[in-house]
């Protein structure tokens, strides 16, 4: 019976060090090559007013959706852009611009995104809008979200969203989709290529 209670044992602890390891094996970038009709112009508010993706025409731009109470998929999402923008060399790297668009303006507030943005890099400007606008871009760049109530959260309500980052070429044109858990180094060569 002691026996067969090591063995149980073992097992188990056997099958967690497996999923461990399984867990913390580097997740390869997820990686779409674009053309066609994903992506597109906008305009929506920054805390210096309105920001369009046609203003940064002839630099790259990376955007990402999401939102500032989001705990832990957007800041990693923001803290890769950030660390792969600063591992540039700087004469590149200040040619990059970041765009965060909050699917939550009843929350994030123009002075809060522009704090929360800048707190992973001073090249990310944080923008939102009414939700027309907002659900237009979600839209154009084949996203999503959607709204969860948490009645037993102080929070009142969290948002269930895409995670992507969408790297676009100097012209505008959405390039390539790479996956949130895509390592800095990773994502710095995407903008090499961009820069290229």
């Amino acid at each position: 019976m002691k026996a067969i209670r090591y063995l149980i044992g073992l097992s188990f602890v056997l099958v967690i060090a497996v999923l461990i390891y399984i867990q913390q094996q580097p997740k390869p970038a997820e990686q779409r090559i674009l053309g066609g009709s994903i992506g597109g112009d906008f305009t929506l508010m920054s805390m210096d007013g309105p920001v369009s993706l046609s203003d940064f025409h002839g630099q790259p731009v990376v955007l990402y959706i999401g939102y500032t109470y989001c705990p832990d998929i957007c800041p990693m999402a923001l803290a890769v852009l950030g660390q792969a923008i600063r591992n540039l060399p700087e004469e590149k790297s200040e040619q990059i611009q970041g765009l965060f668009v909050s699917v939550d303006p009843e929350r994030d507030t123009l002075e809060h995104l522009a704090s929360y943005s800048a707190f992973f890099s001073p090249q990310i400007i944080g923008l939102t809008g009414d939700r027309a606008d907002i659900d237009k871009v979600v839209q154009q760049y084949g996203a999503f979200y959607r709204r969860v109530e948490m009645r037993d959260s102080a929070m009142e309500y969290a948002i269930d969203h895409s995670s992507r980052l969408y790297l676009i070429d100097r012209e505008g044109n959405l390039a390539a989709m790479v996956s949130h858990s895509t390592s800095p180094d990773q994502l710095m060569n995407h903008l090499k290529e961009l820069l290229n």
